[in-house]
């Protein structure tokens, strides 16, 4: 029987053999291997029987072999092909780890193996082991090979990474949940309002603007609807147009409507790599009209109602203001800018009025084109009022030619004519010249952009001497044939004061005075106005300002000067003589005429007017207001100075004239005076003629004025003709019946 220490290391050597698998198998055979034994005793698997004890197979150097059970066997010879096979099997195990235990493999080399060991089967025995050719260390207990120690990989936790898989996902399905709750429950208008706004289109339709028209319906400014003919050429294809020659086709058909060639056309439609060609501009509204129902009458005939050659046509409107009459008017019509907003004149000054609301067309849109089918709405355009001027076109032409000539001939600066309506206050023409054509600024200057017939002023000269009569006649400090001795010199504070032209003293009477245009007698006249000069100048100013001198016309126009009168208490020394007969004080031309028309009118101011009727887009007329009427003067002083004004005409000792119109009764007033110029320097002078006509039934009142003549520079010569071609004009146009009286024979010398 095996001995209990025996049975302990078989015990052993199953257990390791179990533990260490063929690893142990693999160093036994190694070693039997090495003694260089053919045989060892019995299989590894065979048990030796009992009471009797193993012999130990010894190898060549007479250590012990031992087998898996204790029994010998005889070892095979190693061999070149299965030393190999033996490395293989020790790398299969340092790779999967399965290694015996520390003294396992020295022990497994003396014990026999059990048959189970390593096999899973009890009726199969276990091998002997196997020589080694490696000898042994020490007798007996052979050293087990030293094996390299394999990192321990350490897995990850799946559970926690599924964990935290599932919260984000769980985050991103609120967060999606959120936004769509978001979308369609609360901004649901906001997102629909965008989608409406990417679907919807619109474009603007421009109001005209308004008309302005003379008195008698003669238009002086108007917008011209004009269109530019646009095409796509990429809209010019078989797709959308069903032809496979849309160019071509579309280019035969406009070609006859627009008067150009067809081949021109087709070329331009078959521009590449552009949208937008211009095919003709400033067409008419009738040439668009013809192309928009051509253009219909092939949508009725294509099968979809939409596909035709002239899909990809479109029109630009553009509106022009255009002014008939070129330069006539020009400084009283003013101008529209580019960006069509009056930029002077009435223009400007009735900008709100002549301006309309403009329109708008809503449509959907697929991208960049319109869907014709879808729903459209239209809000129409409201034109802007017309506007309706006192002006007369054939008296405003007249005087504007009249003028031209006669500044052309004299070499003047410039000059202005007005012509009003006495009893309504009605400017019936305002010419000025050098003009300009508002419908082409690109040769106007700024000079030329004004009107100088409000916006110059002038020191009027002797035309102010009617306003200092009116004050004596009105005072009653004196009258019509008073007697007035007027020296050839005069002096007074400190200036020697004369006459336009040399003389010994003269006899006149006051109607003299002003016929003579003496500027003496008119100081001396002037001075019987108060007890002493201060109260003399606070009478002459109170009827300066009555005659609306300082003050605005009333007419409201875009830079209009009032002029300069100074209060009497400022009136240097050399002022209070100077101002009674128009030095030392400015106006403009529409004031200066004003007072004439006031003396004409019976002494009743009027304020002047150029506008005289507004009609709405609804073709409503709304008449201008009435304009202030002032008395200033009594009508019988008014009457008085009307036969003192004929004088100056009719008498042969007149400064007037060659302002006579043969037939009718006709009175006025010369005026020369002292030009100032830039610098703020005499310099130059300022001719005009003012007259009323027919004395014996006032109509009409006539300003002439010339700046800065070269030569001549009298008034009476100077403005006189131009004056008496107007006013004689005038008096034909509307029809005014000649005089049916002589001219008053008022006396002017004593």
């Amino acid at each position: 029987m095996p001995s209990e220490s025996d049975e302990r290391r078989g015990d052993g050597v199953r257990r390791t053999g179990r533990r260490a698998g063929t690893g142990g198998r693999g160093a036994a055979d190694g070693r039997a291997a090495a003694n260089g034994r053919g045989s060892g005793g019995q299989r590894g698997g065979d048990r030796a029987p009992a009471g009797r004890r193993a012999s130990r197979p010894t190898g060549a150097s007479g250590a012990p072999v031992r087998a898996g059970d204790g029994t010998a066997r005889r070892p095979r010879p190693a061999s070149a092909s299965r030393q190999p096979r033996d490395r293989r099997r020790e790398e299969l195990r340092s790779r999967t780890g399965r290694h015996p235990v520390p003294g396992a493999r020295q022990a497994a080399a003396g014990r026999p193996r059990p048959a189970t060991a390593g096999r899973g089967s009890t009726d199969r025995t276990a091998r002997p082991p196997r020589p080694t050719g490696r000898p042994a260390g020490r007798a007996g207990r052979p050293t087990a090979p030293r094996r390299r120690p394999v990192a321990r990989v350490r897995l990850g936790r799946p559970r926690r990474r599924l964990h935290i898989v599932g919260v984000l996902l769980a985050l991103v399905l609120v967060v999606f949940t959120g936004r769509l709750v978001q979308i369609q429950a609360l901004d649901t208008a906001t997102y629909v309002d965008r989608a409406q706004s990417a679907r919807a289109g619109s474009e603007s339709i421009t109001a005209p603007r308004g008309d302005i028209t003379d008195r008698n319906g003669t238009v002086l400014a108007t917008t011209r609807t004009a269109y530019d003919i646009t095409a796509d050429p990429t809209m010019f294809t078989e797709e959308l147009t069903g032809d496979p020659d849309a160019p071509a086709t579309a280019a035969a058909l406009l070609a006859p409507i627009l008067g150009t060639e067809a081949a021109d056309l087709e070329a331009l439609l078959r521009t590449p790599d552009t949208r937008y060609v211009r095919l003709a501009g400033q067409v008419d509204p009738q040439t668009w009209n013809q192309i928009r129902e051509l253009r219909a009458i092939l949508a009725e005939q294509s099968p979809d109602g939409s596909r035709n050659v002239l899909v990809g046509l479109f029109s630009e409107e553009n509106g022009q203001r255009e002014y008939p009459g070129g330069d006539l008017a020009a400084s009283v019509l003013g101008y529209v800018s580019a960006d069509g907003q009056g930029g002077g004149g009435l223009e400007y000054q009735l900008d709100d009025t002549l301006t309309g609301q403009d329109g708008r067309i809503d449509f959907t849109r697929a991208g960049a084109y319109q869907v014709p089918t879808a729903y459209g709405e239209e809000s129409s355009a409201v034109p802007g009022s017309d506007v309706t001027l006192t002006l007369d076109s054939r008296i405003q032409w007249f005087a504007q030619q009249a003028i031209t000539d006669r500044v052309a001939e004299a070499g003047a600066q410039s000059g202005y004519v007005i012509v009003q309506d006495t009893a309504t206050g009605e400017i019936l023409a305002m010419a000025s010249t050098p003009g300009y054509d508002p419908g082409d600024l690109s040769s106007a200057s700024s000079e030329q952009l004004r009107n100088p017939a409000v916006q110059d002023v002038y020191e009027p000269g002797s035309t102010a001497k009617l306003i200092t009569m009116a004050a004596v006649l009105e005072e009653g400090v004196a009258a019509p044939d008073t007697h007035v001795t007027v020296p050839g010199t005069l002096r007074r504070a400190d200036r020697v004061f004369h006459d336009d032209v040399e003389h010994d003293t003269w006899h006149l009477t006051l109607a003299g005075v002003l016929a003579k245009s003496s500027n003496i007698g008119t100081i001396l006249a002037a001075e019987q106005l108060g007890d002493t000069q201060a109260e003399a100048n606070e009478v002459l100013h109170d009827y300066l300002t009555r005659f609306g001198l300082g003050q605005q016309t009333g007419l409201g126009f875009p830079g209009e000067s009032p002029g300069l009168l100074a209060a009497p208490e400022q009136w240097n020394a050399s002022q209070q003589y100077t101002i009674p007969f128009g030095q030392g004080l400015s106006l403009n031309a529409v004031q200066a005429t004003s007072v004439f028309s006031t003396v004409a009118n019976g002494g009743v101011r009027v304020e002047p007017t150029l506008v005289s009727a507004i009609t709405g887009p609804d073709g409503r007329v709304q008449p201008a207001p009435e304009p202030e009427r002032t008395r200033v003067i009594s009508e019988e002083t008014a009457d008085t100075l009307m036969r003192m004004l004929e004088t100056v005409v009719h008498d042969e000792e007149g400064t007037g004239t060659r302002a006579s119109i043969p037939g009718y009764r006709i009175g006025g007033k010369t005026g020369t005076a002292n030009r100032v110029d830039d610098s703020g320097s005499y310099n130059g002078y300022t001719a005009s003629f003012i007259g009323v006509g027919p004395v014996d039934n006032p109509r009409l009142t006539v300003s002439c004025t010339i700046q800065d003549p070269v030569g001549d520079h009298y008034g009476g010569s100077l403005c006189g003709p131009v004056f008496k071609d107007v006013m004689e004009f005038a008096l034909k146009t509307l029809r005014i019946p000649p005089s049916g009286e002589a001219p008053s024979d008022m006396p002017v010398t004593w």
